[in-house]
This record gives structure tokens, C-alpha cells and sequence, in this order.
């Protein structure tokens, strides 16, 4: 396991407005080790996003950068693959066409039509979608289309895969066997995994680390939460874990009392950018969840 394996480095991100500069990541810091799962967590507006997209390379830090591997980020790659909460698939094609747009523009000249047949199936398999790969998207479930999503992800071999609430659209039941997938894929194939989520239950049940944003303008990161769980991980069981009961409380908390950047006004416990709605969903989806 390599401990530097995606390091960003002090970035900053300015966007011009017509009111003039807006700030919104101030030297965010982070070092990730290979096979790590982090989860980045916090209100609307802090960012998250903008440091999944830097990461992606599809946008350019104003200041400070991402190195992976000894590597600038510079631009987008097939070794950081991106998840998004809409699958993106294309309608016309199915779900087997799907995966293999991804492998061909990956693997052509580098595997023969036969390898990446094989390919394709295997990480269609791995999401447990083999059964339906010649159906059109308008033929399966929200929660099929995502796993087809993934498994174009996975089919890239990417180092990175970057998850920007990739559950996000989906009802209880179906997120909850999705979140089990993948941590059966991720204990299979040890990718480096970032992901956006505003859940905290799932932050606490997927992550090694979760990554605590504090409010913008000018966000930063404003806690890291080591998540020491045994794995594999079972939710029936976690559910009457004191460990696990902490760690969501801690996190919790860091969303209601800590969340604002350090010196800032702390007489609100959220943002004025409607962060309070955010605030409720998160207690009320975890509050079901419980």
C-alpha cells in the first residue's frame, strides 16, 4: 500500500463572479493512501464537488494541486473514474453497450475483441448485472441504472474512483443494497475510493476516513474522523454498536456545533444558503435509517 498515493496539496479554488472573486475551497489538504475509502461530508455549499472535480481533473485549482502517484492532475484520465448521482447512460444503447463505450475507449488496441468481451461481462457481473446487460436503460430500475454506471467505472481500471453522491436518488431499500455492493467491491478490487455523500449513516458504514468540510465561502476541511470498524461490515450488526453509534454522533455533531470555519460567526448552526434544509434531511433520513 502506497501512503501517498493521491495527495492534494493546499488547493484553493477562486471562480470569477460578476460581483467579483468568489472563494470557494480555501487550502483544502489531504493525503490519501492507496485502497483508502474517504467519504467527504457537509453542508450545501462547502465545496465537496468542486474537490471531487479538481480531483477529476475538470477543473484547475486556483492555487495548490493533485498529485496521484508521482503524477500532476492536469486534465481528465481513465485512472480517475467518475460516478455521478444520474447514472448518464446513454438511452439508445444497452447496458452491455453501455460499459463497452468505456472499454473501448480504455482498452482498444490493448485487449482483443474477445478480452474485452470478457471484460465487459466480468465488471457487469460484479455489480450483479449480468442477468440484464442487453436491456435498454428505460428497462430496468434507478437503482439497476446506477449499477450499470459503476460497472462502466470499475471497467476502466481506474486507480481512483470518484463517487459524487451516487445514491443519493435512490429509495432506502435500494441504496442500502447498493452501499453492500460496493463494499463487496471494494474489498474485492482495493480501489482508492472518494465519495460524496450528505448520509451519514453510510459515511460511517462505507468509509475508512470521513472527511468533515466546514462551511463556505472559503471552505476547508474541518475535521477527520478515523472510522475503526472491523471489516467486512454488517449493518444489522453496527446498529447496536456503541463504536458505530459514536462515530455517527461525532460526525453528528460536527455538522450542528463545529461546522463553520474556525473565528467565524458561530450564533447560527448553519449556513445562510439554505443549509438548514440540508440539515434536516440528513437527521431525517438517518433518524429512519436508525
Amino acid at each position: 500500500m502506497t501512503d501517498k498515493h493521491l495527495n492534494i496539496d493546499h488547493v484553493s479554488m477562486v471562480f470569477d463572479t460578476p460581483s467579483g472573486p468568489f472563494t470557494a475551497l480555501e487550502n483544502v489538504d489531504l493525503v490519501m493512501s492507496e485502497g483508502e475509502y474517504v467519504s467527504l461530508i457537509g453542508h450545501s455549499g462547502c465545496g465537496k464537488s468542486t474537490v471531487l472535480n479538481i480531483v477529476a481533473g475538470l477543473l484547475q485549482a486556483s492555487t495548490g494541486g493533485v498529485v496521484l502517484d508521482g503524477t500532476e492532475v492536469d486534465e481528465p484520465g481513465p485512472e480517475r473514474a467518475v460516478v455521478f448521482q444520474h447514472h448518464s447512460l446513454l438511452p439508445w444503447l444497452t447496458a452491455y453497450e453501455n460499459v463497452e463505450l468505456a472499454v473501448k475507449q480504455v482498452f482498444k488496441g490493448k485487449k482483443s475483441k474477445a478480452e474485452m468481451h470478457d471484460w465487459i461481462e466480468h465488471n457487469l457481473k460484479l455489480v450483479h448485472m449480468e442477468h440484464a446487460m442487453d436491456k435498454l436503460p428505460g428497462e430496468i430500475s434507478g437503482g439497476m441504472k446506477q449499477r450499470v454506471g459503476i460497472a462502466r467505472a470499475l471497467a476502466m481500471q481506474p486507480k481512483v474512483l470518484l463517487m459524487d453522491e451516487p445514491f443519493g436518488a435512490l429509495d432506502a431499500l435500494t441504496r442500502a443494497h447498493m452501499q453492500d455492493s460496493l463494499m463487496e467491491i471494494h474489498a474485492e478490487l482495493g480501489n482508492t475510493v472518494i465519495m460524496i455523500t450528505h448520509d451519514v449513516d453510510e459515511a460511517v458504514l462505507l468509509s475508512d476516513r470521513i472527511v468533515m468540510m466546514t462551511n463556505g465561502p472559503a471552505a476547508t476541511i474541518g475535521e477527520i474522523l478515523d472510522i475503526r470498524l472491523e471489516r467486512p461490515r454488517d449493518r444489522v450488526a453496527l446498529a447496536d454498536s456503541p463504536e458505530y453509534n459514536h462515530y455517527r454522533a461525532s460526525v453528528l455533531k460536527f455538522l450542528y456545533e463545529r461546522q463553520r470555519r474556525p473565528g467565524s460567526d458561530d450564533s447560527k448552526p448553519v449556513d445562510e444558503h439554505g443549509s438548514d434544509d440540508k440539515a434536516l434531511k440528513i437527521v431525517s433520513s438517518n433518524s429512519a435509517a436508525a
